[in-house]
């Protein structure tokens, strides 16, 4: 790792940890200020690696290029742009696919792994669906659905490659959205978006760590 990339990835927990903090103080305007900021750093940290395959850093950087777009669809007011940043993620969650792919993928491990996220729909996913069909926002069961197929495939590939902190990361990203999901839809929980954010933070930094 480069201490380009070093810096780059401390000033990124530097600056997560202040938008943790804005999102367990209620203070918004250091949340719209630190969330994208985060995800700018660690865009810059991601292109500073020395990474040997240019195709993973190419998908990689898309995957955070779109994340960073769906933060800020999700920060807005409007509930009319969750879907957006539901798109925008599930795009993100496709590069993410292409790019763990690209680092090389065990058949044996991505079965296990398709087995692990497969119990987790069943276990948590149908609930969440029960729950969007029962709610004022029935109509984003569709999405909803085909966004939890994305990302559990995410988490497969992730498991797939054997990388630790590939599995580490993605696993993160899965149980961040899971509860964004569980809170909007199922119960809200008082904790639950300081419990989102930490996640989100650390899984993206575990699968941007995943290249090196």
């Amino acid at each position: 790792m480069t201490s380009q990339a070093f810096l780059l990835l401390a000033l990124t927990l530097v600056v997560a940890a202040g938008d943790w903090l804005a999102v367990a103080t209620g203070r918004r305007a250091g949340e719209y200020l630190c969330k994208p900021l985060t995800m700018v750093l660690l865009i810059a940290a991601a292109l500073r690696l020395d990474v040997s395959s240019n195709a993973v850093l190419v998908a990689f950087v898309a995957a955070l290029v779109f994340s960073l777009i769906g933060d800020v669809f999700l920060m807005l007011p409007n509930e009319r742009w969750f879907v957006f940043g539901l798109g925008a993620f599930l795009v993100g969650h496709l590069a993410y696919v292409v790019g763990l792919w690209c680092q090389g993928v065990s058949v044996e491990a991505f079965v296990i792994g398709l087995i692990v996220v497969g119990v987790a729909v069943v276990v948590l996913g149908r609930r969440i669906l029960r729950a969007v069909a029962d709610s004022d926002e029935a109509e984003l069961i569709v999405p909803v659905g085909v966004y939890i197929g994305v990302i559990s495939l995410m988490v497969a590939s992730a498991i797939g490659t054997r990388n630790p902190f590939a599995i580490v990361g993605a696993s993160l990203f899965y149980c961040s959205d899971a509860l964004i999901a569980w809170n909007k839809f199922v119960k809200t929980y008082p904790w639950g978006r300081i419990a989102v954010i930490v996640t989100y933070h650390l899984g993206q930094i575990g699968l941007v760590l995943s290249m090196v």
